[in-house]
């Protein structure tokens, strides 16, 4: 008995080693019989950033392996011998009353010192990368999927997703909205569709909740509004993918000309889902314009390069806020979205100002996009660029193989 736990211990380690690219950054890799991993990963000391981006990844791959159900890891940098710790300013720390710079203690066998850095090397990040979605099959009864994401949570992504539906079916096309947010689902609330349960067809497929001329999924509608979602990752992509295939979104006679999914903030299981089994058409990134919010867009764009899914643009959040008197204030700082398209070359899509009426409109379940005035007038705006853009994408065939005698 204790031979085959030690066999599966090893066998899962092993699984996490090839899922890595066989790293040489990657020291060692322990399972316990519970099957909780412990990565201990070496970095490049000075590469902080770096070292974070790397380690995040690791369990990332690492926790996608069945048989693994957590995953822990460490950080570790061999202390360059003879080298004396800086203090501020380049100064080494004093210790007790003397002025002298205190000597670096001597090296001891066998330690490390835990830092951060560096980040997963191409050939591990290969290693088990999601496919192209040109590679994916389409979703039947879907002509195109649109991704609102956001790198941070509380920019108001879910806001932008909810009114961009509603102003492209206000403009007269098919629209579904799912909401893939499970661990925190908006669109019940801002569709005023919180008591709503969706029914099963015939072939017993759900039927999307029909509102405010849009057809919408959301796990709200499967639980219990108290209840939190506490779900590790293979459910999470299960649900995801379920509300997805397992729906009557459109048929062939009539499909949706595009369906809106509201991801979750971040960069972590159900953005993988969707990038490996969701023929995406591509993706916005909303941000808000402080720089803390900005940082995370780096990492968004870059997992959407990763993923193989075009980012047609970004789409600004609490731009300005206009006071009573007409004067405009920039509580969130200024052009931020916009410097930062022109770092990554992506277009600015639209600028969201701080409107009452935008709020308003989410408490009471009716999208302001549906409405009139000012917030009606930049979702349709929007709405606009961001259907040029997708008409405006270029999907070259794959590569002709001619064998010639």
């Amino acid at each position: 008995m204790f031979g085959s736990r030690q066999k599966t211990r090893e066998k899962l380690a092993g699984a996490i080693k090839e899922a890595l690219g066989g790293a040489d950054w990657l020291e060692s890799v322990t399972v316990d019989d519970d099957g909780k991993a412990l990565l201990v990963i070496r970095a490049e000391p000075g590469a902080a950033d770096v070292a974070e981006h790397r380690r995040i990844e690791a369990e990332n791959y690492a926790g996608r392996i069945p048989g693994i159900t957590l995953v822990r890891s460490v950080l570790t940098a061999e202390k360059p011998a003879g080298r004396t710790q800086p203090g501020a300013h380049g100064h080494t720390h004093e210790h007790g009353p003397s002025h002298a710079p205190a000597p670096a203690p001597s090296p001891v066998a066998g330690l490390r010192r835990v830092t951060k850095g560096a980040r997963l090397s191409d050939e591990a990040m290969n290693q088990g990368a999601p496919a192209p979605a040109q590679s994916l099959k389409p979703v039947p009864g879907i002509d195109r999927i649109l991704v609102v994401a956001s790198a941070k949570g509380g920019v108001g992504k879910s806001t932008v997703a909810v009114n961009l539906a509603a102003a492209m079916a206000k403009a007269g096309m098919r629209v579904g909205l799912l909401d893939a947010d499970i661990y925190g689902p908006s669109i019940p609330t801002m569709m005023g569709t919180v008591d709503a349960e969706p029914a099963t067809s015939a072939n017993k497929k759900l039927v999307p909740v029909e509102a405010h001329g849009m057809k919408t999924l959301s796990i709200g509608y499967l639980s219990d509004p108290d209840s939190p979602m506490i779900w590790r990752g293979p459910i999470v992509m299960s649900a995801i993918t379920q509300l997805l295939n397992d729906a009557e979104w459109g048929t062939p006679a009539e499909p949706l000309d595009i369906l809106i999914i509201d991801t979750p903030p971040g960069t972590g299981d159900a953005q993988l889902a969707i990038a490996q089994k969701v023929p995406v058409t591509a993706a916005i990134i909303v941000t808000t314009p402080q720089e803390v919010a900005l940082a995370d867009v780096r990492r968004g764009a870059a997992m959407f390069a990763k993923t193989h899914v075009p980012v047609i643009g970004l789409v600004e959040t609490m731009s300005w806020f206009d006071d009573p008197a007409g004067v405009r204030h920039y509580l969130m700082g200024e052009g931020g979205a916009r410097r930062m398209g022109a770092a990554l070359g992506l277009p600015v899509l639209g600028e969201i100002p701080m409107l009452t009426a935008i709020r308003e409109a989410g408490d009471a379940g009716v999208p302001a996009a549906l409405g009139k005035g000012p917030a009606a007038d930049i979702f349709m705006a929007l709405a606009r660029s961001a259907a040029i853009a997708l008409d405006q994408l270029v999907t070259r065939p794959a590569p002709e193989i001619i064998f010639e005698d």
